[in-house]
């Protein structure tokens, strides 16, 4: 099955687009696509251990399966913004 995966911050950066199309083969989980990405964007590996995915909107672990269709997002940390005056 092809999952689309929306790319934010630091993977976007990685990644160099916003969204990427994994092929995987179902049943599937979060872990899975964690591997598939590295496999597809290698750039991308060093950030997935902690990176936060999202299954339709809500934080999914690793061992949580994409069911078809889904709406799949890669939120990795992020830092910086402005220090308290």
């Amino acid at each position: 099955m092809q999952v689309a995966v929306q790319l934010f911050a630091g993977a976007r950066q990685f990644a160099g687009k916003a969204s990427v199309i994994v092929e995987l083969i179902e049943p599937c989980t979060i872990a899975n696509l964690k591997t598939a990405l590295a496999l597809a964007i290698p750039a991308l590996a060093p950030l997935l251990p902690s990176t936060r995915f999202a299954i339709n909107m809500e934080y999914a672990s690793d061992d949580d399966t994409i069911p078809q269709g889904a709406e799949v997002a890669a939120i990795p940390p992020v830092s910086g913004g402005s220090e308290p005056r």
